[in-house]
């Protein structure tokens, strides 16, 4: 699962998104529409900020403004970002390499091979999917009701 901080970093890069190339929007502006608390979002706002996504002007007409085209801003850059490796396994993971303690051989091992399949999709999505696309993606499906009708 992703953190709540992640969260929070989406929806405000979302919104800035929404507003436009050049439009900034105040940190009380985006707590307020998007309900994050604006201390937290404040530091969200400085880490997007020091990575170079977000910059920020002083003033009355000043805010936060997103300085990277949001179609190349994508999630996996965020959320590593945010979060750190997103991968299921230390033994997976492109940035923070481990091996497992309990492995004898990450070249038999059945776990890291199903696990390798799984992240590598993940991986893909998440790196090919960008803020802009998140504008463009359309109400959200409902992922459960497959599941509920076959209940009933």
């Amino acid at each position: 699962m992703i953190s709540q901080k992640a969260r929070y970093a989406f929806k405000a890069l979302i919104a800035l998104a929404r507003e436009g190339h050049g439009a900034s929007l105040q940190a009380r502006e985006i707590s307020s529409r998007e309900s994050i608390p604006q201390s937290f979002l404040e530091q969200i706002l400085l880490d997007l900020k020091r990575a170079g996504i977000v910059g920020s002007r002083r003033g009355r007409e000043g805010g936060y403004t997103l300085i990277k085209d949001p179609t190349t801003v994508s999630f996996g850059q965020v959320l590593r970002l945010i979060d750190g490796p997103v991968a299921p396994l230390p033994c997976l993971s492109r940035t923070a390499y481990r091996r497992c303690e309990d492995c004898a051989d990450e070249t038999r091992c059945e776990l890291r091979r199903v696990f390798a399949k799984i992240y590598d999709a993940q991986v893909d999505l998440l790196d090919h999917t960008s803020i802009g696309d998140a504008l463009l993606a359309g109400p959200t499906p409902d992922l459960l009701s497959p599941f509920l009708e076959k209940a009933s």
